[in-house]
């Protein structure tokens, strides 16, 4: 049987789930972040459908997720997203969305959702992806702060020079009004933090685990600091863990929550060019710092700046440029240098362009199935993908695949 129609999955309903503000929260401890499925559930259904489906019985049955079905097609799919149901039924007994929100109250913290005045909007461009809500401990308008905003991240293995630079970026930013956004390791992020710090803030650390907890735990003070100048935000409620997957999730909102993102320091696997890579899906001007060409501590700063086309910043003049360019037209890459076929690519596109083979064709449902998105964000996905000169249909119309790699730029 179905777990979309399991009778008698739900017991009483408990009076919080109507409430839209208090089924995000309890959508926050179901599932886990950056889950694909549960992004496109909670974009079909709404909150309140969508914890009532997780719940299971009637209410669940005579819900229409058939339409939020079609977002992965045929038997396959629908093994999916039993699977995802049954994965997310587990956490049911630990959701008290209602303890939850008291928790962070008693702390002076408050819960955030779409709509809300201080609801940062440059998390929407996250689409699907984008959290179902933040819990927010802190004075700082989040929304406000982000506006104007700049993500200095990096390594937590970091060099004298890179914390040096951190420290000097972060304070000429906050000098000149632009907050800045981090994420409260050790490393590039606690010298960004301490340098808004000391030049009055404000700044915003986004974490992995509960705002409640401190993580890692030799930053209890630097978070308390934070707090108390701007915001320490998280998508996860309170007494969650940090886990690994949560910290390459949490990148993705340090990138979309900020107006541009610097690289300070990096080696060349470091996990701050996953943020800069999340960056630049979402067209966020990106920049790195470049250091000495001796050191494999600024190896990925380098490979950003030869492979990415990230802007070199050495000061915050620089900075300024990159966090006000904003909505500017980006420029071309000079004749002859090479571009790959994913650059300037929103999340989805790409998704779609990884899924696409490069011989014979294949159908739209099929794509759908590979990409892990719905039918007909795949079809548009394909006709954007088709005008740039990245997919194509094969012959006989019979399916999709991807064009021979196109020449762009001058």
């Amino acid at each position: 049987m179905s777990a979309l129609s399991t009778p008698g999955a739900a017991a009483t309903a408990p009076e919080w789930v109507d409430d839209e503000r208090l089924a995000r929260a309890a959508w926050s401890r179901l599932v886990e972040p950056g889950d694909p499925l549960a992004g496109s559930v909670l974009a079909s259904l709404g909150p309140v459908e969508a914890v009532a489906v997780v719940r299971g019985g009637q209410r669940a049955a005579a819900s229409p997720l058939v339409e939020a079905g079609a977002l992965l097609v045929g038997p396959r799919s629908t093994r999916a997203l039993d699977a995802a149901l049954e994965r997310w039924r587990v956490r049911l007994a630990t959701v008290e969305p209602e303890r939850d929100v008291a928790v962070l109250q008693r702390r002076g913290g408050r819960l955030l959702v779409p709509g809300d005045a201080e609801w940062p909007s440059g998390l929407d461009d996250l689409g699907e992806a984008a959290p179902a809500c933040l819990w927010v401990l802190g004075a700082a308008g989040v929304g406000e702060a982000a506006q104007r905003s700049v993500a200095l991240v990096g390594a937590r293995a970091c060099t004298g020079y890179g914390t040096r630079v951190a420290a000097d970026l972060a304070a000429g930013a906050v000098d000149r009004g632009v907050a800045v956004v981090s994420g409260g390791a050790y490393g590039i992020d606690a010298a960004a933090h301490r340098g808004a710090l000391a030049a009055g803030g404000p700044t915003l650390a986004v974490l992995a685990c509960g705002v409640d907890r401190v993580y890692p735990r030799g930053h209890e003070e630097l978070l308390a600091r934070v707090a108390e100048a701007g915001a320490v935000v998280s998508e996860v409620p309170p007494g969650s863990a940090p886990t690994r997957w949560r910290f390459l999730e949490r990148n993705r909102l340090i990138a979309a929550l900020a107006s541009a993102t610097v690289v300070v320091e990096a080696a060349w696997r470091s996990g701050a060019l996953g943020t800069a890579s999340r960056a630049a899906g979402l067209l966020r001007p990106l920049g790195a710092v470049p250091g000495p060409v001796t050191s494999a501590a600024s190896a990925g700063c380098h490979r950003l700046l030869r492979e990415a086309a990230a802007t070199c910043i050495t000061d915050t003049a620089e900075l300024l440029e990159l966090v006000d360019a904003v909505g500017t037209a980006l420029p071309s890459p000079p004749a002859g240098v090479p571009v790959a076929d994913h650059d300037g690519l929103d999340p989805q596109d790409l998704r779609v362009l990884d899924a696409l083979p490069r011989r014979s064709g294949r159908p739209v449902e099929s794509l759908a199935q590979v990409a892990g998105l719905p039918v007909d964000a795949v079809s548009g996905s394909l006709g954007r993908l088709s005008l740039l000169g990245l997919a194509e249909r094969s012959g006989g119309g019979g399916g999709w695949r991807r064009a021979p790699r196109p020449t762009r730029g001058p």
